[in-house]
């Protein structure tokens, strides 16, 4: 086999992307062979927009059990990640899962067995993974150069969406159709790199507004405080409200600290580390030395085609994965902790929290909800039902 081929299960606003990519030829070692959406106006888009070759189906088990492609891409609904990756799984194909990997802890453990249980290539598209800007960040971590870490404060405020944008889907930013908000959504990409770059934290306190400045019943302005097994606390503040918003992620570590903004890392480094400098110093006031000095950083950043090139690669290659499928849950658990904190006002263990509780107080969301949802028709007949 000399090219993966595609099936995009989803043809909405991510997935019609995905075919695009593919068709054009930018993912250069795969092809789309097949797409399915349960929406009759996005099964008419790919006729008008995909080559006759690529076959359209109106369902997930007509398109797996055609066998006419290698691996399946998901660009559903958050609910349905873990369901249709399951399925897909179950019927010997390789699956590459959009953000998040689920909407809850619960459903995507058990993806994540079944997925292991399968030997199949198993990922998640964690675009922001292949930023160079990031990948310079993991490694300054990863290698010491920065020491141990002190503090990491993430202000990503700049994921602005109007109402419009929250009108063009019934599902959009409701309990029941989307199961949660920012964090869900927008977010996911932030949790993922903060954990992937600074570890998880083993407990967070988060304070959340719903439908703050837009007739919406999900979170759209969380603020979360973060404690590491070492003594490190973290800030992660996301809205989708702010305009002008912000981008913004500084790390304060024993041998310095690294501001990233605008796609630009500034280390400003200690000439000796801040232990070794309290031990040693003995004048009263006074400070490590400090360099100022921006980072290098070199490479392309292909986003959503790197991930699924990647993807190929594992496939066709056995090349290790960029975003591993299984490691997924770490953004949920941290979705789902804030949430859970902001519901119960406490701190949460991401990593040990009470699922149960947890798929409780969200069923509870659903079943009392009062939210009216407004769509525009106009707008939602560009996207799909499987849209994102």
């Amino acid at each position: 086999m000399d090219k993966l081929r595609f099936g995009i299960i989803g043809v909405g606003n991510m997935g019609s992307g995905h075919c695009r990519n593919l068709v054009s030829g930018k993912v250069h070692n795969a092809v789309l062979a097949a797409v399915c959406d349960i929406k009759e106006s996005r099964r008419q888009w790919a006729k008008e927009n995909l080559p006759e070759d690529v076959q359209i189906f109106d369902s997930v088990e007509a398109l797996l059990a055609s066998h006419t492609v290698d691996a399946v891409e998901i660009a559903v609904p958050h609910y349905l990640h873990p369901t249709i990756a399951i399925q897909a799984l179950n019927a010997g194909y390789h699956v590459l899962v959009e953000k998040p990997a689920g909407v809850f802890t619960k459903a995507v453990r058990e993806m994540n067995d079944v997925a292991t249980k399968s030997g199949k290539v198993f990922g998640m598209m964690f675009n922001q993974r292949t930023n160079p800007v990031y990948q310079k960040v993991k490694d300054l971590m990863e290698s010491g150069e920065l020491g141990e870490m002190k503090r990491v404060v993430w202000e990503i405020t700049n994921w602005y969406r109007s109402q419009s944008y929250y009108d063009s889907g019934d599902w959009r930013a409701t309990w029941s159709g989307e199961g949660g908000g920012v964090l869900l959504n927008q977010s996911p990409h932030q949790l993922d790199l903060w954990q992937w770059l600074c570890g998880m934290p083993v407990s967070v306190r988060a304070f959340m507004d719903y439908g703050k400045c837009r007739n919406i019943e999900v979170e759209n302005d969380v603020t979360a405080m973060a404690k590491y097994a070492n003594g490190a606390t973290g800030l992660f503040i996301t809205s989708t409200h702010e305009a002008p918003g912000t981008n913004r992620l500084e790390i304060s570590a024993d041998r310095g600290k690294l501001v990233v903004e605008n796609d630009v890392i500034t280390f400003f480094r200690n000439r000796i580390g801040e232990k070794e400098f309290n031990a040693t110093w003995t004048k009263g006031f006074g400070s490590p030395e400090c360099w100022k000095m921006e980072i290098p950083v070199k490479g392309p950043n292909p986003q959503h085609v790197g991930i699924m090139e990647n993807f190929a690669d594992a496939v066709l290659k056995g090349t290790p994965l960029l975003a591993p499928g299984q490691e997924g849950i770490r953004g949920v658990s941290l979705s789902n902790a804030m949430h859970l904190s902001a519901w119960t006002d406490r701190w949460v263990d991401p990593s040990n929290l009470d699922e149960d509780l947890f798929c409780k107080l969200l069923q509870e969301r659903i079943d009392h909800s009062t939210f009216t949802k407004t769509t525009s028709e106009t707008t939602l007949n560009t996207e799909g039902s499987y849209g994102i």
